[in-house]
């Protein structure tokens, strides 16, 4: 049996390559292209790459893109696979760690897409970021970001650093909370998306292509205003809405969603890849 899954996840394997491969041509000209074009082409990608890996998505919460033009989103942050999950349903600009730049092929590929690398643990830096965000969300485009700061495989966030929160509270942008839950297709946790330490993305890939049954849930919480708030509040805010989410997590993906008024739409569930 093992055999067996491991030759199909060789098979999926050589076709992630390709699809990267792929990927990579159309980011040749993707600058190039108006911003519709482009998030059209960044959520067909992100949704084809899931399929290939055989991750099923589903999602709760109003997710229309066009209701997040000009927002910010955070969330939980598990796995370099949450980009990918994200980007499939809301397509948008990433902040990540620079040293994410340097990944072969990868690093160029995020560029292209436009994602903002921070330098971490200057300051000096996160400010030219938080100028660029406020940037972005002038000028209509959905920005994503994780609090935390690294992944982990806990089944609850971690603590949320305020800091790359100012460039939406300069603009008076609103905040979206969404809680990303990895699980069996029965609802239990699956930490084969995890990467966490000093896993390889190579060892990351391959822990997943070999998964029997991953799946990813996003919970699009209602959104937090930033009118007359500080940061470190709205961090606070974002962090216990994601907390919530997680923590009343039910086999059959049914959440006590906070501030329930305020969310259209909650529970309408999309169809998996």
């Amino acid at each position: 049996m093992s055999k067996l899954i491991s030759l199909f996840a060789c098979f999926r394997g050589m076709r992630v390559a390709c699809h990267i491969i792929y990927g990579i041509l159309l980011a040749s000209f993707l600058p190039a292209l108006d911003h519709d074009s482009q998030r059209r082409i960044r959520k067909h990608w992100s949704r084809n790459l899931l399929d290939i890996l055989h991750v099923g998505i589903e999602t709760h919460g109003s997710c229309q893109p066009a209701d997040m033009r000009g927002r910010l989103l955070v969330s939980n942050h598990v796995s370099w696979l949450d980009v990918i999950a994200l980007n499939s349903v809301v397509p948008a600009c990433f902040v990540a760690k620079s040293e994410l730049r340097n990944w072969p092929f990868l690093g160029w590929l995020c560029h292209r897409a436009g994602t903002l690398f921070l330098k971490r643990g200057m300051r000096r830096d996160t400010m030219r970021i938080n100028r660029e965000i406020s940037g972005v969300l002038k000028q209509g485009e959905c920005l994503a970001l994780f609090p935390e700061g690294t992944s982990t495989d806990n089944e609850l966030p971690g603590h949320f650093h305020s800091s790359l929160l100012q460039g939406a509270v300069d603009v008076n942008a609103s905040i979206c909370p969404v809680a990303i839950r990895y699980h069996d297709g029965k609802g239990s946790a699956n930490s084969d998306a995890a990467f966490v330490g000093d896993m390889s993305f190579i060892r990351s890939l391959w822990k997943i292509l070999c998964s029997p049954s991953l799946h990813v849930t996003l919970f699009y919480l209602p959104p937090l205003p930033c009118a007359g708030k500080s940061r470190r509040l709205l961090a606070s805010e974002a962090q216990g809405s994601i907390h919530m989410a997680l923590a009343n997590f039910s086999p059959n993906h049914s959440v006590c969603v906070p501030n329930a008024a305020t969310s259209v739409g909650w529970k309408n569930a999309i169809s998996p890849v």
